[in-house]
């Protein structure tokens, strides 16, 4: 068996499986043991998908059909007060057992991956399997992607927990559950696993791609039987007509990118709206369910997941005016739900909101240039990759799941310019993606799936060393010598006859004069920094301290009073912020 922590070899769960392989004389190395957790992971989440999908059905039965019996007296008119009644549920179960399970998840397994080690709480699938059903079910305009996303990965983090793992191969289970969650949802396997190393870990490798494939395999294995191996939009296959459509599909590209942008905007405007509005959280999603049941009174096209609007787009069998008011009814409608405390996705508002301005481009294009275009619905199905390209900065991703999803080859060319294009120009509007953008507003700043600014969240006084070798003044330099002998240190605060900070002395300063004076004659006060000496205060941060420790190219600062500056608490070194840093990264705290 492979040499892994003892933490792990202790727990009683990993210690039955090597009993349980030790009868059959097999000595599996370590990633032969995490391919074997990846199937395990990807099982459970394909398990997960299907309780999802059954769930959801329930919710929309009983909202859309048992509801509408019980309030009869209120006619046509009930679909208003569904997605309130819904948000009734959704808001307390959120607000008192899982806060996390607000919103569309994806962000909060990155934040796990990156800051946590991929510790998630093992109630978050519940929670979220309910609460976004049940949002989904009574008509939230949300997706399925995202509570997926965070219920498989939720399922991962359990496993690797339960087995002590650490932190790098808990990560690793954590997105082996969110590849699994995508490929049984969709039924697009490899879509499951680009999505799973462009969104959640931002990374590649071969290592973690094996891992992830058999995740999502062993998913949609769990999942067909019940959701059989159809693609989940039946469309007309389409053809690429020749290089006079490329202009086109680049306008397509260029218009998503635009919506692309004001639905990011929109989406997290709206957030802001809503967390001013002084109301009870936990009540908020009916208010927000009362104002889609009034917009799905008059367009039903917005409630839900929306897949049969997309596929009438994609057969072209909806009018011009109403793809066009579908486009911003839908970012209206899903800024509404998420902003409001709704729970679920953004990946299927994103298809509907792209299918829709395809099919509206489409349909003008062939108004205006019909020797040209292909059939309207073709740039509806580009439109689906050009939006999710752009808004969640995953090209790669929108490419193969859009492929996955329809089953249809055709028109990857096209798909893959227009999803290029857009993802190029919306960079220009904005570097953060519509996942990222709810971390940077924490304050977490993402890139490659790490954190590149936590050292914003640790302060001086956490780590800052307190007991500390100090000199005097006075001291002879041979004392010094001896002291940079004995301790190994490269530099020491010094202190006047009063016990005051005056400055700071080094190896180099020492080093400097030792082959050049009379050492016996000379003392600290002749060599030592005393002139704008750089100190930092406790509650200063890393990030602080690391522009100061460059301002001067030293390796230590003195940490004093900041009402007294020349009271000394304490010194911190490079060597301190490393160690913190990989600390924070692994733990996802310091202490």
């Amino acid at each position: 068996m492979p040499h892994l922590p003892k933490k792990v070899r202790e727990n009683f769960l990993y210690r039955s499986i090597e009993k349980f392989l030790g009868h059959f004389d097999l000595h599996l190395t370590a990633q032969a043991i995490s391919n074997i957790l990846a199937v395990i992971v990807g099982a459970l989440a394909g398990l997960g998908a299907v309780a999802f999908r059954y769930l959801i059905n329930f919710n929309h039965y009983f909202f859309f059909t048992v509801c509408k019996d019980i309030f009869s007296f209120l006619g046509e008119y009930y679909v208003v007060v569904v997605p309130a009644l819904g948000g009734l549920l959704v808001g307390p179960m959120v607000y008192n057992f899982a806060r996390e399970a607000k919103g569309h998840g994806v962000p909060e397994v990155m934040e796990n991956v990156a800051l946590k080690g991929g510790r998630i709480r093992a109630r978050v699938a519940a929670i979220k399997s309910l609460a976004s059903s049940i949002c989904i079910g009574s008509g939230g305009s949300v997706g399925r992607e995202g509570p997926i996303v965070q219920i498989g990965s939720s399922l991962g983090s359990s496993v690797g927990q339960l087995l002590r793992l650490r932190p790098d191969l808990i990560k690793g289970l954590v997105a082996c559950g969110a590849a699994g969650g995508i490929s049984a949802t969709f039924n697009a396997p490899l879509g499951g696993v680009i999505f799973a190393l462009e969104v959640i870990l931002g990374n590649f490798s071969a290592n973690t791609f094996v891992s992830l494939t058999l995740a999502s395999f062993s998913a949609l294995v769990v999942a067909l039987p019940f959701f059989g191996s159809s693609p989940a939009f039946k469309v007309t296959h389409f053809t690429f007509q020749g290089a006079e459509e490329i202009p086109l599909y680049i306008a397509m590209g260029i218009f998503g990118a635009v919506i692309a942008h004001f639905y990011v905007k929109a989406l997290y405007f709206t957030e802001d709206f809503w967390d001013r509005i002084r109301f009870p959280e936990q009540f908020k999603p009916v208010v927000g369910g009362l104002i889609i049941g009034s917009l799905g009174f008059f367009y039903p096209h917005i409630f839900g997941v929306g897949y049969e609007t997309i596929e009438g787009a994609m057969l072209n069998q909806l009018p011009l005016v109403l793809l066009i008011s579908l486009v911003f009814l839908k970012i209206f409608a899903t800024s509404i739900t998420i902003g409001s405390g709704g729970s679920g996705g953004v990946f299927a508002p994103s298809l509907f909101i792209g299918a829709m301005l395809g099919g509206a481009f489409g349909k003008l294009v062939v108004i205006y240039f019909p020797d040209v275009a292909t059939p309207a619905g073709a740039y509806s199905l580009v439109g689906m990759g050009t939006i999710f390209a752009a808004a969640a900065q995953a090209p790669i991703t929108a490419v193969i799941i859009l492929f996955e999803l329809t089953d249809d080859y055709h028109l990857i060319m096209p798909i893959m310019l227009s999803c290029s294009i857009s993802y190029l120009l919306y960079r220009q509007f904005s570097k953060e993606s519509i996942y990222t953008m709810k971390l940077i507003r924490r304050g977490v700043h993402l890139h490659g799936g790490r954190d590149l600014n936590v050292l914003q969240d640790i302060m001086v006084k956490d780590i800052m060393g307190k007991k500390v070798e100090i000199v005097s003044e006075e001291m002879p330099l041979p004392g010094l010598q001896k002291l940079i002998q004995s301790t190994e240190h490269m530099g020491f605060p010094v202190v006047n006859d009063k016990g005051e900070l005056s400055g700071m002395v080094t190896f180099d300063d020492f080093h400097y004069v030792e082959n050049n004076a009379d050492l016996n004659n000379m003392k600290v006060k002749d060599i030592f920094k005393h002139d704008h000496i750089i100190v930092t205060y406790p509650d200063e941060t890393l990030d602080d301290v690391v522009h100061k420790l460059g301002l001067r190219h030293v390796g230590r600062l003195p940490v004093v009073d900041r009402n007294n500056p020349k009271r000394l608490l304490g010194l911190i070194t490079r060597t301190d912020i490393v160690n913190a840093y990989s600390k924070y990264q692994a733990f996802g705290k310091y202490s």
